[in-house]
């Protein structure tokens, strides 16, 4: 048997749903602009409301459902993730600084004595 993964072809319908919730996703983002001189709360309605128009209508087409399970499923992984304790963090964020002054103090040094072999010792340039 083969394991090889269907793709589905979106139908127009779903194109003019994904074009039509980036157009009202657009308008409250105008919305919010054209109406500078509006107070806050209004702007915001305008800004909200065409952004849960867009998501609604996003979500009525395949390709949006199918994001909506993809988003899900990048949670439930997040979920899984063994974060470090505070002291693990602390001790991996300290080690990372003593080897950046390290490497920084290794840089300047390198940088000096290239300076004194190319200027003092092989062009004579007392500086």
């Amino acid at each position: 048997m083969s394991n090889q993964s269907v793709q589905t072809v979106s139908t127009s319908n779903d194109k003019f749903k994904v074009v039509l919730a980036v157009v009202a996703a657009i308008a409250g983002v105008v919305g919010f602009f054209y109406l500078a001189g509006q107070p806050s709360l209004v702007r915001a309605a305008a800004l909200v409301g065409g952004l849960l128009i867009s998501a609604g209508i996003a979500y009525t087409s395949t390709s949006g459902r199918e994001f909506l399970n993809f988003a899900k499923e990048a949670v439930r992984e997040t979920k899984k993730v063994v974060w470090p304790t505070r002291k693990e963090a602390t001790q991996i964020t300290l080690i990372v600084f003593a080897f950046v002054l390290v490497m920084a103090v290794f840089l300047w040094g390198t940088d000096k004595l290239l300076e004194f072999l190319l200027y003092d010792v092989i062009l004579g340039w007392k500086q």
